[in-house]
């Protein structure tokens, strides 16, 4: 039976950046549960979410029941990479209220893109067609007005990714 620390994975960076990428990648090297906010809504939503304000409240909805199964995870000693967007302050909050109790760790996966490079794979990951949700340049750029960059004093452990290329 391993006595190693569980840990949640938070990701934070704006649409297409890599975050799903990335989450997978980490879900696979670290031997932990992968939950999938995109995954999640386009199963339970889809039908319903033709606007960021939709997406907001079945986002919200989908936070209150998976909060509590995250947690319960953790407390089980079960590592949890939670590739729900941790780009606000307020979603942080959410996010490390889900450790209070626990023991587990946290780490915060920051993946520091640019605009230019987000809207490219952005404009591939819609042409592909594989992806969940297709953004629009629109929707990207007033999703992106509400993204703050994590700090240190929120107390995180962060990690810096910088862009890699492929990374949708």
């Amino acid at each position: 039976m391993s006595h190693a620390v569980p840990t949640l994975h938070l990701l934070c960076g704006k649409v297409a950046s890599g975050k799903s990428t990335l989450a997978a990648e980490l879900s696979r090297h670290n031997l932990a549960v992968l939950i999938s906010e995109d995954q999640w809504l386009s199963a339970l939503f889809g039908d319903e979410m033709s606007s960021l304000q939709d997406y907001v409240r079945c986002a919200s909805k989908l936070g209150q029941i998976m909060g509590p199964h995250v947690t319960s995870m953790l407390v089980a000693g079960v590592s949890v990479v939670l590739d729900f967007p941790a780009n606000t302050l307020e979603n942080r909050r959410w996010a490390r209220g889900l450790i209070k109790g626990t023991g587990a760790a946290q780490i915060l996966h920051f993946l520091d893109v640019p605009d230019e490079v987000c809207l490219d794979r952005l404009h591939g990951r819609n042409k592909e067609g594989a992806h969940a949700f297709a953004t629009t340049d629109d929707q990207f750029r007033r999703i992106a007005r509400h993204f703050v960059p994590p700090s240190p004093d929120e107390g995180f452990q962060i990690i810096t990714h910088p862009p890699k290329s492929g990374l949708k």
